[in-house]
């Protein structure tokens, strides 16, 4: 688990506790695989909307300080529609909370505020607590919306400002 403001992953023992769910866990057949880069991990693969499948995500622990109020990921990719995960509950059985952004092809920095999130179980829109960044115990990346095919995004860091002026 990473206790930091910032989570590096250009280093690959932070790649290495990452872990990839992808719809086989509801029978779909979609594939992904995340492997460490010296300038960020890549997440690619390929979303199919067989078997009602649709999604490929990545995962990893993260825990934000008290004072977060937001977090900015850079990264780049294939120009597709990703969104940031955070769950506050490992549980299965507890809600998501989503941000959309895209990745487009250059280096980006993509920053997140708590109202950006929307709640969200198995892909449907639910009731949920309002987010405190603070109480995050999992962050990922994950592709779905029906985006089928090829995909790839690389991230470099996310990181957490205690406001919008922070560097």
């Amino acid at each position: 688990m990473t206790h930091a403001q910032s989570i590096d992953f250009t280093h690959p023992e932070v790649v290495e506790q990452m872990w990839v769910v992808n719809d086989g866990v509801m029978g779909g057949i979609s594939q992904s695989r995340v492997r460490a880069d010296s300038e960020g991990v890549i997440l690619e693969g390929r979303v199919s909307l067989e078997n009602n499948g649709g999604f490929a995500s990545v995962r990893s622990t993260a825990v934000f300080n008290q004072d977060a109020a937001t977090l900015e990921l850079k990264v780049r990719g294939d120009g597709k529609r990703y969104k940031f995960i955070l769950r506050t509950d490992t549980s299965p059985r507890t809600p998501m909370y989503q941000a959309e952004f895209i990745a487009p092809d250059a280096w980006t920095v993509v920053r997140f505020q708590p109202n950006d999130f929307k709640a969200s179980f198995r892909g449907r829109a639910v009731a949920a607590p309002e987010l405190v960044f603070s109480e995050v115990k999992e962050i990922g990346i994950l592709i779905a919306d029906r985006q089928e095919g090829l995909f790839r995004i690389q991230w470099q860091y996310v990181r957490a400002l205690s406001h919008l002026g922070d560097k």
